[in-house]
């Protein structure tokens, strides 16, 4: 490896190493720079980073970036930020290309090294304010320039950083709360980009760096964003491509890596990874990740069940949930303590920061924060333990690795009370190591806090918890260098999702004041009208927008959140055109109010483009879908339905629609597969299966029309059935059984064939499955004529004439009552009831001799006849007398 390539690639080693877990054995002491003057530069800039200085970093690495520029005599007082940024992206790429335009020797190398320290300067000083804390003092601009004077750093109401917001919600989507040094990823961004423009295939971790861009990008949004989507997409397959094997890191950094350090980056790469599908919903492709990951770091993860107690005044061992991590690449505590310690004792303060909860918070609450398991299945209180197959020293990394499982998990499980349960064995892992990074810990407390708010008994110890963990977070010590690590490897939210979950814990609680004082300081303008409508107090937030509206009038969100309060349209109007028809929340609010007023057209046309701007709002396709359909627009409707399951496969409610108009369209086989998707996440959801029924007997399922038609039987308790459907379900069968009748008649019984035999036996289990309903339906109580006619038709099917002619003796009396000696409809069909009576009477009286069914069959007759003189000159009254006749004659014979 050439010496100038030795030395960018250890500066890229070493930034990298800031946001990784430290190698467990001492590094080599940096090389000297070249002997260039940008040499300097660069090794004083790569250290200030490495010490957590990024405003020195930025100082150091930035003027040189503009010298000769014309940024150096530019006048911000009427400059547009756009074109400022512009320029400092053409001033960035020119540097890189020096004088000759050379991207070669050691001149390039350290000016690429001092590009790189500047970007991950200003990203890292991004994240300590917005992420991992502390506040630091930074300036306004990630550039300093002699025509920006103290004036323009002590201006609230500058626009270079309204500017900066609106360039981040220009995909789209808005920034959800109140950001600080919002142009330092905009200029980390500009830097990276500038060495990737260049296409120098000797930088890797730029793909990396910009990956993790696009993910800070989104993650301070108020929603997900379609293009920032498509960019982590190409991010994330290039930092895969380049850091996902072993073999490619070892042969990119060579003897400048440490014992075990490449299978780390490896590991950390497929965690990002998997975090980043995790954040787009993907959970297939985010299990595949973690699963490299834990690969990639030698742990595997398992749950078991293990005897213990969970509160404090439990006197009988139960089992409970435990997570058993077995490692191929233990952390032993020599090299453990190497990791996780660092400068100025930053071991004691990770063991302080352990954990965020109060002491005197376990006087309100008895339960463990972590199970004390028993002993060799002993269940005596007293001899509970940590378990030592629970308990391991784990790195940094597979602490990572655990929580971001936790977080799989999560997302994989239905939101019940259950999901909780299931993510507590990670949680309980983490808290149970002697020592963890700042954010790991970070992270394993805001997933306890999340998960015991919902439980009545753990609520209030998670407030203590939050409160805690804010004011952690605020606090000087552990030093900046030492938050940074690992905060790209866990999902940790930023500073001001954190406190936004701070305030709907307090409004949880009951703490309506605090929550508000909270989104006031964030500027979460929707939660704050939450919290003031839950106080009847609605009038107020009006005015505080409309107060808020005069110090930022191009502030779309704003514009939004009073429509919102007041259900106004010309807000939402308005908000459209502060941002140049480029606000998708006002899109879709404008949707939603057309929607709402019945106008389904302007409905879809709105719909549309609000997708157009950012097609991943979740529930944006299934209301474009909605709209489409109420405005006949099938096809469109069709597409935007698959759109929503293609965003949210368990999207039960997109599933049925999708098929419901498959139907409509006469589409019954699509509407099938369609319903077997939607009946996996509306199981309980009689209508869909009602629907299922249908689309199944149309495509000639008898078996799984009659699945459908039992499971509508058990969810609606013996209440929903449709009895046409179940009609055409016995026609079917009575035919299949009338044709396999005819077809051994005219085979011999010794050469029937297999494939007869075989449709007799099936067509004889779907008839004890009808069966079986029918019963069902009788024994419920929730019988009518209908069913008490199919239930005598599958009598006789079964060859059972005597509980045949039970089932139409009381599908006769069923349709007995008023109107019926003087309404058509009800007398043919009281009419055929009694002739099916009468027939089966007489076929029992053939077979068995008897005269007593042919006796109840002529008074019922005589009876019938008697009191149906007004329709003596139907077709149904002549059938009757037909069959008094022949009665008669059966008797007289007899």
């Amino acid at each position: 490896m050439a010496a100038t390539t030795t030395f960018l690639r250890e500066a890229e080693l070493r930034l990298l190493r800031c946001t990784l877990p430290s190698p467990t054995s001492q590094p080599a002491p940096p090389s000297p720079p070249p002997a260039h003057p940008l040499g300097p530069v660069a090794a004083s800039a790569l250290a200030a980073v490495e010490a957590g200085d990024y405003a020195a970093a930025l100082a150091s690495a930035v003027p040189h970036l503009l010298h000769g520029s014309t940024l150096a005599s530019a006048d911000f007082a009427t400059a547009s930020p756009a074109q400022v940024y512009a320029d400092l992206a053409a001033a960035a790429e020119s540097f890189l290309q020096g004088d000759g335009g050379a991207t070669a020797g050691e001149g390039f190398q350290c000016r690429c090294a001092v590009v790189l320290s500047a970007a991950v300067a200003a990203l890292l000083a991004f994240t300590q304010q917005n992420v991992t804390g502390p506040s630091g003092k930074f300036p306004p601009f990630p550039f300093q320039i002699p025509s920006l004077d103290e004036g323009w750093f002590s201006d609230p109401g500058c626009k270079w950083d309204a500017w900066a917001s609106d360039h981040l919600a220009s995909l789209g989507s808005h920034v959800h709360g109140k950001f600080s040094l919002l142009q330092f990823i905009i200029f980390a961004e500009l830097l990276f980009t500038s060495i990737k423009s260049l296409d120098f295939s000797n930088c890797w971790s730029v793909s990396w760096w910009l990956c993790r861009i696009s993910m800070c990008q989104q993650n301070i949004l108020d929603e997900q964003s379609s293009s920032l989507y498509d960019q982590v997409q190409v991010y994330k397959n290039k930092m895969l491509n380049h850091f996902g094997e072993l073999e490619k890191v070892s042969s990119y950094w060579g003897s400048l890596l440490c014992d075990e350090e490449g299978s780390s980056f490896v590991s950390a790469a497929f965690l990002e990874a998997g975090i980043a599908e995790y954040k787009y919903g993907r959970v297939d492709a985010s299990r595949l990740h973690l699963d490299s990951a834990q690969e990639a770091c030698g742990i595997h993860l398992s749950l078991t069940g293990i005897l213990g107690f969970r509160t404090i005044h439990q006197v009988d061992a139960k089992s409970q949930m435990v997570l058993v991590a077995k490692t191929t690449k233990p952390a032993d505590d020599e090299g453990q303590s190497a990791e996780l310690t660092g400068a100025q004792s930053d071991g004691v303060a990770l063991k302080t920061v352990r954990s965020s909860v109060p002491s005197e918070s376990d006087e309100f609450c008895d339960i463990l924060r972590t199970p004390r398991l028993a002993q060799n299945g002993n269940d005596s209180i007293s001899e509970s333990t940590p378990s030592a197959s629970t308990k391991i020293s784990l790195t940094a990394i597979q602490q990572a690795a655990v929580l971001a499982q936790c977080l799989h998990v999560s997302r994989r499980s239905r939101s019940d009370e259950m999901s909780g349960w299931e993510m507590a064995p990670y949680i309980e892992s983490i808290d149970s190591q002697d020592e963890s990074y700042f954010v790991v810990r970070s992270l394993c407390n805001v997933l306890r806090i999340r998960w015991e708010s919902t439980r009545s008994r753990t609520k209030q110890r998670a407030l203590l918890m939050m409160e805690n963990l804010v004011e952690d977070i605020a606090k000087e010590f552990p030093v900046v260098s030492q938050r940074a690590k690992m905060v790209f490897g866990v999902h940790m939210p930023t500073i001001p999702a954190l406190r936004k979950e701070y305030g709907e814990l307090l409004i949880s609680c009951g703490l309506l004041g605090e929550a508000l004082n909270v989104f006031k300081d964030l500027e979460l303008w929707d939660n704050l009208i939450y919290c003031y409508r839950l106080s009847g107090k609605v009038a107020d937030a009006v005015s505080l927008i409309n107060a808020r509206l005069l110090v930022t009038p191009n502030d779309p969100r704003l514009w939004c959140s009073l429509g919102d309060a007041t259900n106004n349209d010309e807000h939402y109007k308005k908000a459209l055109e502060v941002s140049n028809n480029r606000s998708a929340r006002a899109l879709r609010s404008l949707a939603r109010s057309a929607y709402n007023r019945n106008d389904f057209y302007s409905s879809k046309i709105l719909w549309e483009s609000a997708l157009a701007l950012n097609s991943l709002f979740p529930d944006g396709w299934f209301a474009y879908g909605t709209a489409a359909w109420k405005d006949k627009d099938l096809e469109k409707a069709v597409d935007a339905f698959s759109r929503a399951v293609q965003i949210d496969p368990e999207n039960g409610e997109a599933w049925n629609n999708i098929a419901c108009l498959h139907m409509i369209r006469g589409k019954s086989q699509a509407a099938v597969q369609a319903f077997k998707e939607a009946v996996k996440y509306k199981r309980n959801s009689w209508e869909v299966w009602e629907n299922y029924s249908k689309v199944a007997l149309d495509t000639c399922n008898i078996q799984l029309t009659l699945e459908a038609v039992k499971t509508i039987l058990n969810l609606s308790s013996n209440k929903r059935f449709n009895a046409d459907l179940l009609d055409k379900v016995m026609t079917t069968l009575e035919e299949q059984a009338t044709h396999l009748n005819n077809t051994q008649e005219a085979e011999s019984i010794s050469n029937t064939s297999y494939d007869a035999h075989e449709e007799t036996r099936r067509s004889n289990q779907l008839l004890d499955i009808i069966g079986d309903i029918l019963q069902q339906i009788v024994r419920s109580g929730a019988s009518n004529a209908e069913i008490w006619g199919l239930y005598a038709r599958w009598h006789k099917s079964k060859g059972n004439l005597m509980a045949c002619s039970e089932a139409l003796l009381k599908q006769v009396r069923s349709l007995q009552g008023s109107g019926l000696w003087h309404e058509q409809m009800k007398f043919t069909k009281y009419a055929q009831a009694s002739l099916q009576l009468c027939k089966v009477y007489i076929e029992i009286s053939s077979t068995t001799g008897s005269r007593r069914e042919l006796l109840s069959a002529e008074m019922h007759l005589k009876s019938s006849l008697k009191q149906a003189t007004d329709f003596s000159g139907t077709e149904e009254y002549k059938a009757l007398n037909d069959c008094l006749v022949e009665l008669k004659d059966l008797i007289g014979a007899a």
